[in-house]
């Protein structure tokens, strides 16, 4: 039998294996990966040899015919593929659970001893002071509360809250009451305490409240939360909402939220930990800030304040679309904090096929912001999660972009139920 000699394939060399590459290559399909042969195929040693002793052969060569879209201000994006592995050096993530610092740990030894870790000493004694004063100048002039007695009204307080009980009334009463409560004072002395209680002196206010709207407590409110910023770290996730928290008193920077259930109230922008909820860090809402640049928006100077005793440690801050812009995620980026949260589609950064309403449901859109001319890539995730609802969101992530797969019963993306779950 006489065998036939099948002839040998002749080998390509880089330039026309390169050729027949870009030849054949779909630039509206594009998706900026990197483009890679067959196994089988004869040209890939030859191919992948040359680049190692061909370094002017660079990829970011081919990228020019990669479709790009501009956004409103001049932003330039690439659209990926759901799951690409971004090329640039992956940050390294915050790897602790939050626990109490080494100082705390030190300092408790029983449940006093937390409680002073928060409410120390130094700041009661005033308060006592200052109560003391109010009640004599507008009632009673042997008018008294010893220190022991003003932690036990916060003692109550802090029962009240999570007992939970509608009214002040019914907290003392016998069928919805806390027997706690009831033993540690008795009603009409607690309203007696909270109608005189003060956390400065009333006759240097005046003064003070030109040039800080929050004087009536801002002394003390301070301490408190550097005693919460010094008493615990917090774990890699960090969650940034505002709260509103009910009030009618007569102040300057009083808060009407239509959509909250209280309408009235003091807002404040609260950043907690994601696991334990601990609040990390809070500040009061107080109106128009002299001392920030015109040129930086609220949400951004918020967002960089609360976050700044946690910097520069590989954590991620999950926020929602009042906060998260583009440049925010950049200015967090360099101090080595990653964010995830929705974004408002009328942000100007954003690309415009974001925008669109006619998406299959279940679908996502990837887009990466400079991911060739820095180490890092901003992400835009677009996915339609309902017939009429599209959600936007900016992510800048530790390895990739992946939407992939979905979750329980609900066919939500992964990033979707990612950033619910961070929010807490």
């Amino acid at each position: 039998m006489k065998l036939l000699r099948i002839p040998k394939k002749r080998r390509l060399t880089t330039q026309e294996a390169l050729e027949l590459i870009l030849n054949n290559a779909n630039p509206c399909d594009s998706d900026g990966e990197d483009i890679n042969l067959q196994p089988n195929s004869d040209s890939d040693s030859e191919l992948s040899s040359d680049d190692e002793t061909a370094p002017h052969l660079e990829k970011r060569a081919r990228l020019e015919s990669e479709p790009t879209e501009t956004a409103k201000d001049g932003t330039v994006w690439h659209e990926e593929h759901v799951g690409t592995i971004l090329r640039f050096t992956p940050m390294e993530p915050y790897a602790a659970d939050g626990e109490p610092t080494a100082k705390a740990r030190r300092r408790i030894r029983s449940r006093l001893q937390s409680f002073l870790c928060f409410i120390t000493v130094g700041m009661l004694r005033p308060i006592q002071e200052w109560t003391i004063q109010h009640a004599r100048q507008t009632e009673q002039t042997d008018w008294f509360m010893i220190l022991h007695e003003l932690m036990a009204f916060i003692s109550v307080i802090i029962l009240r809250g999570v007992t939970k009980v509608p009214s002040l009334r019914d907290s003392w009463s016998a069928c919805l009451g806390n027997p706690l409560i009831t033993g540690i004072m008795s009603r009409n002395r607690f309203q007696d305490i909270m109608r005189h209680l003060r956390f400065d002196d009333m006759f240097t206010r005046s003064e003070r409240v030109q040039t800080d709207k929050f004087a009536a407590i801002s002394d003390v409110w301070g301490s408190f939360v550097t005693n919460c910023i010094t008493s615990y770290n917090p774990g890699r996730h960090i969650t940034i909402d505002e709260q509103l928290f009910p009030s009618k008193t007569r102040c300057c920077f009083l808060q009407y939220i239509a959509t909250k259930p209280d309408k009235f109230g003091i807002k404040f922008w609260v950043a907690c930990d994601l696991k334990t909820k601990y609040i990390c860090n809070v500040l009061p809402y107080l109106g128009k800030d002299p001392s920030r640049p015109s040129e930086e928006r609220l949400s951004e100077s918020v967002v960089m304040k609360l976050m700044e005793p946690f910097m520069d440690k590989g954590r991620t801050v999950t926020t929602d679309n009042f906060f998260t812009s583009l440049t925010l995620a950049r200015r967090l980026l360099s101090r080595k904090t990653t964010i995830l949260g929705t974004v408002n589609k009328i942000r100007r950064e954003i690309p415009q096929s974001t925008r669109k309403m006619d998406r299959k449901e279940f679908t996502t859109q990837v887009c990466c912001w400079s991911f060739y001319s820095i180490n890092t890539s901003e992400c835009v995730i677009v996915f339609k999660t309902a017939i009429i609802t599209i959600s936007s969101f900016l992510g800048v992530f530790h390895h990739w972009c992946h939407a992939d797969g979905v979750c329980a019963q609900t066919k939500k993306d992964r990033l979707h139920s990612q950033q619910h779950a961070q929010r807490g």
